[in-house]
């Protein structure tokens, strides 16, 4: 199953390149980037759940 997102921020900003992550029940099922016209397609088996959709940690710097 595919699942396609569009995102816009209300400040204007792009998303491109943004690192997703799909989550079922707290665990990642799938990933995607975003495009430059703020879409993301998430590639996941099919399944009644709740989905959730989160920034990819991992490109968070700290210090």
């Amino acid at each position: 199953m595919t699942i396609k997102l569009k995102l816009e921020l209300a400040s204007g900003q792009s998303m491109k390149g943004a690192p997703l992550e799909l989550l079922s029940k707290c665990v990642v099922i799938a990933r995607a980037v975003v495009d430059e016209g703020g879409s993301v397609a998430f590639d996941a088996k099919s399944g009644a759940v709740e989905l959730a959709v989160r920034v990819d940690r991992s490109i968070l710097r700290t210090g």
